[in-house]
Order: C-alpha cells, then sequence, then structure tokens
C-alpha cells in the first residue's frame, strides 16, 4: 500500500490497472467462501423455583404453591420449545434464598438459552442483592405470591443483646414488638427458667430492657408476648438469647478462730487462684486472753468486725469460719447479720473444731437457724476414712471423687442432720452436709481435719478438688446444680439431660416454637442422671419443664429469619421483577387460575395485566456446514498478471 501511495506521488501513469491488481491480491489473500450451515433449534430455559421455607407452611401457602407448581408445570412442559427446570429450596436454612437457588440453578445455561424464571413464594426472601443489575440476564423473572396480603401478624425480636456482662450487674437488652393493630403489647421476661417479669411496651419501637446476671456461664434470656388480634403463628411471639456470665472477682473473708494446721493451707489454696480476693483473720489473742507482751510487739491490727459485718458485709461472697470458737470478738447481733446475709443470697462454710461441740458452739448462736447440722456435744476420736453417701455419689460436689482412694483422719464432731444433703459420712455419722438456705448455701464439714489430706497423710485425698467444687457450689454455678435440667438441639435432635438425686426422673415435656408438645421418655445414663432424645425439624425455641424444673434451647440463630416477617407481601420482590422484565402476581386460594403463559421475542414485553411472558430465544446448534470458494486460486492469479501486463503495457508508451 506504501509502495502504491509513493507511486501515485510520483504519478505513475498505470494507477488505476495497479489498483486492480491490487484488489485482485487482495481478494485472493481473503479467500471469500460460501458457506451453508445444517442448525438444530435448541429450546430456551425456564426455571421454576419453589419457596418450601418455614414461612409457607403458615394458612393455605403450602396447598396454594402445590397447585401453582402443578399447574404452571403441566402448562411448560406442553410446550415441545421450552427446556423446563424445577427446583424446591431447603426447609431448614435460616431464610428464604430463592435467588441463589436460581443462580445455582441456572448456572450451566448459556444466557441466550434463558427463558426466564417464576419464583412461587409468599414473597419474603432473604438474599436479594443490594445491586440488581446482575439479574438482569437471567430475566424476566416473575413472582406467584401465596398467601392472604392483608393478613397480619404480632411478633416480637431483640434489637440489642449483648453477648456476656458482669455477674451481678445488669446488661442492656433492647425489645420490639410489632403488631399490624395494637399499640401497646405485653411483654414477658424470665432469665433461666426463673420467674417472669411483665410490662407494658409500645409496639414498633425500640424499649430498653434492663437484666441482671444471674450466675456465670450461659445464662438464657426468654422474652415473650402473648397472642395478637392478628396472628398467624405463635412462634415468633417467643425469642431468647444466652447471655454469658463473667464473674469478676470472688471476694472471700475467711476467719481462723485460733492458729491451726489447717489455717495455712486454707490460705494457700484460696491465695493460689488468681481471682480470689481473700481477706483472712486469725483470732490469736481473745480480749479475755491474759499476754504480757505489748501490742506493738505482736504487730496485730484492731479487729475491724464494726466495718465487716455492719457495712461491708454484703460485699463478701463467700464466707468461711475455719475452727472458730464464739466469742466477744464476733457478737451475737453480728452472727444475726450472718444468718440475715445467707438466707438473702450469701454463702458461708464452716469447717468445725472441737470448739463447735462445747458451749462455745456456733450452734448456739443465732447462725443455727441456718446450720444444717447441729452437734450432739461429742467429739469422737480415732483413725477413720470419710466415705461417699449415697447421696454424695449422686450430688455434682461429691460425684466426680466416687471410686478414689482416700487418706484417714483422726477426728470428728459427732452431729444430728437436720436439713439439706448429707454428702460424706464418717463411722455413719455426717461429715460433710450442704443446704439451701433462703437465696442462700450453707456446707458444713465436721471436722477440721481436711488439712491432712493437703499434707499427704496416708497417701492424701482430694483436698483442693472438694473444696474447689465445694466452693463453686455455694457460689452457684450452674453445672454444679444438684438438680438441674438441660436441653441442647444436636442437628435434628433434641436431647434433653436431667440430674438429679432421686432414683426416678418425673415425666418431661418439651414445647416446641409452634406450641405443640412432645413427651420423650427418659433414661438412665448413670447415677441420678437422665436422658431424653427426640427429632426436630423446625428452627426456633424449644422449652421443656420435668419436675419443676424449666430449660430452654435455640435450634439455629436467637431470632430467625424466617420468624422476622410472615405476611405474604409483594414488595419484596418487585425491584426484581422491574429490572428483569417480569411481573408480580398474588394467589390467595388454591383454586385460583395463573396468569396465562405467552413467549415473547427477545426485545418484548414479558409482563402484563393477567399474563406473564417467556422469551423465545431461537438460540440453536450447528450440525454440519459446507463451504464453496467464489474466487479460486488459479483464477485469481490470472487477473492479477493480466492487470499487471496492462500496467506495464501502459507505462511503456
Amino acid at each position: 500500500m506504501l509502495a502504491y501511495l509513493a507511486y501515485l506521488r510520483w504519478r505513475g501513469r498505470a494507477w488505476l490497472t495497479r489498483a486492480a491488481a491490487l484488489t485482485a491480491l487482495a481478494a485472493a489473500l481473503s479467500n471469500p467462501a460460501y458457506v451453508r450451515e445444517e442448525r438444530e433449534p435448541l429450546p430456551s430455559v425456564a426455571a421454576v423455583i419453589v419457596d418450601r421455607s418455614e414461612s409457607m407452611t403458615f394458612g393455605e401457602r403450602t396447598e396454594i404453591a402445590n397447585a401453582a407448581r402443578e399447574q404452571l408445570q403441566d402448562e411448560l412442559d406442553a410446550d415441545a420449545s421450552l427446556e423446563v427446570r424445577i427446583i424446591e429450596t431447603d426447609s431448614q436454612s435460616d431464610g428464604t434464598n430463592l435467588i441463589g437457588a436460581l443462580e445455582g440453578l441456572m448456572a450451566d445455561v448459556p444466557r441466550d438459552r434463558i427463558a426466564g424464571a417464576v419464583l412461587i413464594t409468599d414473597g419474603q426472601v432473604h438474599d436479594i442483592p443490594e445491586s440488581l443489575s446482575r439479574l438482569a440476564e437471567l430475566g424476566p423473572i416473575h413472582a406467584l405470591i401465596s398467601g392472604d396480603p392483608d393478613s397480619g401478624d404480632r411478633r416480637i425480636s431483640l434489637v440489642q443483646s449483648p453477648d456476656f456482662g458482669i455477674v451481678g450487674e445488669e446488661a442492656q437488652f433492647v425489645v420490639r414488638v410489632d403488631d399490624p393493630v395494637a399499640n401497646t403489647a405485653t411483654v414477658t421476661v424470665s432469665v433461666n427458667g426463673g420467674l417472669p417479669e411483665r410490662i407494658t411496651v409500645e409496639t414498633g419501637e425500640d424499649t430498653p430492657l434492663p437484666i441482671e446476671i444471674e450466675r456465670r456461664g450461659d445464662n438464657i434470656v426468654v422474652v415473650e408476648t402473648p397472642e395478637g388480634e392478628q396472628e398467624l403463628t405463635m412462634a415468633n411471639n417467643r425469642t431468647a438469647a444466652t447471655l454469658s456470665g463473667v464473674r469478676d472477682r470472688l471476694r472471700v473473708l475467711l476467719i481462723t478462730g485460733k492458729p491451726n494446721a489447717a489455717g495455712r493451707v486454707w490460705r494457700d489454696l484460696l491465695k493460689s487462684d488468681p481471682s480470689v480476693d481473700l481477706v483472712h483473720f486469725t483470732i490469736l489473742r481473745p480480749p479475755f486472753k491474759q499476754d504480757i507482751t505489748p501490742l506493738e510487739e505482736m504487730a496485730l491490727i484492731a479487729f475491724p468486725t464494726d466495718e465487716l459485718f455492719e457495712g461491708k458485709l454484703d460485699e463478701f461472697d463467700l464466707i468461711i469460719f475455719d475452727q472458730y470458737e464464739r466469742r466477744t470478738v464476733i457478737t451475737m447481733s453480728y452472727l444475726a447479720n450472718m444468718a440475715r446475709y445467707v438466707a438473702d443470697g450469701g454463702a458461708l462454710l464452716i469447717a468445725a473444731g472441737e470448739d463447735f461441740a462445747g458451749p462455745a458452739s456456733l450452734a448456739n448462736t443465732p447462725l443455727a437457724g441456718v446450720l444444717p447440722a447441729l452437734p450432739t456435744n461429742t467429739i469422737e476420736v480415732g483413725e477413720f476414712t470419710p466415705e461417699l453417701s449415697d447421696t454424695g455419689k449422686r450430688h455434682t460436689v461429691t460425684q466426680s471423687l466416687d471410686g478414689q482412694s482416700w487418706g484417714g483422719w483422726v477426728r470428728y464432731i459427732e452431729a444430728t442432720a437436720e436439713a439439706g444433703d448429707v454428702l460424706m459420712t464418717a463411722n455413719g455419722d455426717p461429715l460433710l452436709v450442704v443446704d439451701r438456705v433462703g437465696d442462700g448455701r450453707v456446707a458444713q464439714l465436721l471436722s477440721g481435719q481436711i488439712w491432712l489430706w493437703a499434707r499427704g497423710h496416708d497417701g492424701g485425698g482430694p483436698f483442693a478438688e472438694l473444696i474447689r467444687r465445694m466452693v463453686h457450689w455455694l457460689m452457684k454455678e450452674p453445672e454444679l446444680e444438684e438438680r438441674q435440667l438441660r436441653l441442647e438441639a444436636q442437628g435434628d435432635t433434641l436431647r434433653a439431660t436431667l440430674r438429679t438425686l432421686s432414683d426416678n426422673a418425673p415425666p418431661l415435656s418439651i414445647e416446641t416454637p409452634d406450641g405443640a408438645l412432645m413427651e420423650p421418655n427418659w433414661q438412665e445414663a448413670g447415677p441420678g442422671e437422665f436422658v431424653a432424645e427426640a427429632p426436630i425439624d423446625r428452627l426456633g425455641l424449644f422449652r421443656a419443664r420435668s419436675g419443676g424444673l424449666e430449660a430452654v434451647t435455640l435450634n439455629g440463630p436467637a431470632n430467625p429469619k424466617e420468624y422476622a416477617a410472615l405476611e405474604a407481601t409483594p414488595d419484596i420482590l418487585q425491584p426484581v421483577a422491574d429490572i428483569t422484565g417480569g411481573g408480580v402476581y398474588t394467589l390467595d386460594r388454591p383454586s385460583d387460575s395463573l396468569p396465562d403463559i405467552r413467549r415473547v421475542g427477545r426485545n418484548a414485553s414479558a409482563q402484563g395485566a393477567g399474563w406473564l411472558g417467556l422469551r423465545e430465544r431461537g438460540a440453536y446448534a450447528v450440525r454440519s456446514s459446507t463451504s464453496l470458494p467464489l474466487l479460486p486460486g488459479l483464477l485469481a492469479a490470472l487477473a492479477i498478471v493480466a492487470f499487471l501486463l496492462l500496467a506495464w503495457r501502459r507505462e511503456g508508451r
């Protein structure tokens, strides 16, 4: 081409014939041909997505969807130019994911074969993408809304629920009740199956809900509202959250009545735990004892009885009396304060020494009202080995100690168990007794010899383990409750576990999220332990009751998406239909007829009043082809030579 342009620049005389030669050369190089193809038409592909989520089980929605699917499948199957793909969503998933199901179903279909899609649903779809433009190539997408759009439903939800908090402090929850009719609603709140508290809230508004954290570990907070004037289901009238309680510090007051071998052992054990704040007093010189040693040389401080037993008594989580003998240091009024402290929820541990059997015993004070065992004024001396009672083999404090080899002790206080549970015995007499007093708890060890285990005497024993479990029981740790009912969801199985000190388990009833009752039978799993299982197929909150005990558990998230909104609505899918050229149609009853189904062209409207359209794409596959050259090589060569000869002749003149 450059050479030809230079030729024209220099005013070549045969420019026309040389142009003809170049044209013939270009045509020969392009090799023009006539191609004939044998084409096979390909059917367009239409998708039908059927919503099988839990929200479709209310009212007649399932019947409407089944009738619509059958009618739709019959009409589409009658069109030989259409391939129909049908899929149903997972009924166990959290939320209705129709768009994901559609994209997965059409992932292997070329976009030039997609005729459109029909979604059969109640309209509550939870995976609508923020950018709808990617759905345009899957359109037109039509929606058949099953269910009465005028039906309403009351529901409750936790807008804010903290994951953890400090035991004894308040956690701030926020609750919301939505109701299509009422302006106010009653809300019932319970923690760990305890007594419910009722409040009145404004519907449609977020309401703060302070809840005190009762215990360490998981605390189940259940929030409920009664049936509303319009109600599709009671399943979303109850919600729950799991709040993990964390104990800040364990504040312990240890009072040692006199210097003894056990005092150092108690102190070392408690100080070894970094979560324990220990205040330890040892009464070295009671007021009546004559001692000529000056106070400044003994380096003692005055015992702060007023401050401890009047002002700051309630700040302690646990009070321990180690071999304490009643003296004027702690007056009767202070001991009466301690009895009240226990009844109001405090914890008391008494390790009794010889003085417990004498006239100066704590059993002769106002504390006697909270003690589970009272002395007979006899001190038993002689080697013996502590043993677990039948109750101790079932109780959570001592059950794990069963079967271990223990060393012997040499002294204990004979006593009569007046209340509580005897966990350990000495020669058949009570040795370790625990009891619940009011809102508090008491543990009573009728010997000061436990330090022998810590020192390894006669092989030792589980000193640290026993004390740790005893203290945790006194602190109301949920895993050490001797009577407890637990409920947990494991996949498609609900498992209930009961711990009891009885040989028999009371009947079990389990309430499902929709209000139905299940009554599985208990199976004995060990001493005082029973297990029951039941199949489940629903998300939501389950509640179990047995013998006055109550437990709740969540299958799935605390606020399942399926129950967040249950009204049949076209509003959520309308933007999807608009951007893809589809339509939204409502079916109120199973007998309602579907809109007419029409095949439309690539650019034609795909929806109208009473009809929906699926596109005819006109796709095809080439099965064979033949090609006929339009400019054979020999003919092209002759033409090129002829034009060049004419050019040379013209230039030679």
